[in-house]
């Protein structure tokens, strides 16, 4: 509880702090991302719960990485991340997981993200800001990968990458669990050096 705890309010800073760099009120990040005032103000006192897509739609209107909303200071300069030691950011239905493993520092950072898609388990995402591209490993089992309405099969062995500023779709497929590292690759800009 007390490491929930503080991770939110971590969130709950870097997200006033983004907002206020970016010039924004709260009603006018409501707005944009399509958020409600309600749950910002909550958010931002460190109360609530928000799901990843909230953390999504905030990481993409104020530009900047969804792991810069929840990293506390940097470390140093090697830091290595053990997969249990991240808590999910979203889980399915059939125990699917996605974890924020860790985001690369710089003018175009690099989110690096754990998954595990059970059979038939799928997370919808929302379109992201241009110039976002996401690069998805299977390690092992499969997954339907569907694009813009289109679905494409992605194997163990096999990578894919899309332009993420369209509707996308992570669907576990066959019978085995399928385990994949995704890469969101986000635009050089300004922001997004946090």
């Amino acid at each position: 509880m007390a490491e929930t705890a503080a991770a939110l309010r971590t969130v709950a800073h870097n997200v006033r702090a983004a907002r206020t760099r970016a010039g924004l009120s709260l009603e006018e990040l409501s707005r944009r991302a399509q958020v409600s005032k309600g749950a910002l103000v909550a958010l931002e006192k460190a109360q609530g719960n928000p799901n990843l897509a909230t953390l999504v739609r905030l990481a993409d209107t104020l530009g900047v990485s969804v792991s810069a909303l929840m990293q506390g200071p940097s470390e140093g300069r090697v830091r290595i991340v053990a997969a249990d030691a991240v808590a999910p950011l979203w889980t399915g239905e059939r125990g699917s997981e996605a974890r924020l493993m860790l985001t690369t520092s710089g003018p175009a950072p690099v989110e690096v993200w754990r998954w595990r898609l059970e059979p038939d388990d799928e997370y919808p995402s929302h379109p992201h800001q241009a110039g976002v591209v996401e690069t998805v490993s299977v390690t092992s089992g499969r997954m339907t990968l569907v694009v813009d309405g289109t679905e494409h099969a992605v194997e163990a062995g096999q990578t894919a990458t899309f332009n993420g500023d369209t509707p996308h779709t992570y669907r576990g497929s066959g019978t085995e669990t399928c385990n994949l590292i995704m890469m969101v690759h986000l635009p050089p800009g300004p922001a997004s050096t946090t």
